[in-house]
């Protein structure tokens, strides 16, 4: 029985994570023999703040040093590159109509490894703002903003649903024992251990929800 339901934004509020794939094919498009490497490399690690991958990118990957003014450098290029494609992209199929109905039964939170002031400007620039109690993204760990919401709505964890669409956001989730749902484009092909529920889009999530919360006042907010 939820009465928090926290979400994470590329992949299962808007349809952003093909943007910020060939983001890093642009972004290293000048190193044409380790651009496969390094796109293979995000797409295993969808989920996972821009800055850790631009790390290992330049220490596993390029093999080069990556001082602080380069590190800043690659942050605001990347950017550049997707913040006008992701205000503009669609929506996940059924987001706006969950969150229209949702928001009036729980409690809604974004947990993002976008940085928290570039997801606050998406959000807000989407007209999404309403919905959600609270938008939260790097530099804290998406465990840790569980956690921290957690603490701070005086919830426990049984009663909080975080819904990712990346095998980093499902480690995230039992980190701090909370439920988890997937959200998968090929439920087939689905990159979540055996026995993770899955969902397609948040049409599927709200009939998923709509099964779990409870329809009682207390519930509400």
């Amino acid at each position: 029985m939820f009465k928090l339901i926290i979400l994470d934004f590329d992949g299962v509020i808007v349809e952003s994570a093909d943007i910020k794939t060939e983001a890093f094919r642009k972004l290293f498009s000048d190193c044409p023999e380790h651009v496969g490497a390094i796109v293979e490399y995000h797409k295993k690690h969808v989920g996972v703040s821009r800055y850790e991958k631009f790390s290992h990118i330049y220490e596993t990957i390029l093999k080069r040093p990556l001082g602080k003014e380069k590190m800043a450098e690659l942050g605001r290029r990347f950017s550049a590159l997707v913040l006008d494609e992701i205000k503009a992209c669609p929506l996940v199929p059924g987001a706006l109509e969950f969150l229209e109905k949702y928001s009036k039964r729980a409690k809604l939170f974004i947990a993002s490894s976008t940085p928290e002031e570039e997801l606050r400007y998406l959000v807000k620039a989407r007209g999404l703002e309403e919905y959600f109690k609270g938008a939260y993204g790097a530099p804290l760990k998406k465990s840790e903003i569980i956690s921290r919401i957690m603490k701070k709505e005086n919830v426990k964890k049984e009663e909080i649903l975080f819904v990712g669409d990346s095998t980093a956001d499902y480690a995230e989730a039992k980190k701090v024992g909370v439920s988890f749902l997937g959200r998968v484009t090929d439920p087939i092909n689905s990159h979540f251990p055996h026995g993770v529920k899955t969902v397609l889009n948040l049409i599927e999530l709200s009939t998923v929800v709509k099964r779990l919360l409870r329809e009682d006042n207390k519930c509400r907010v």
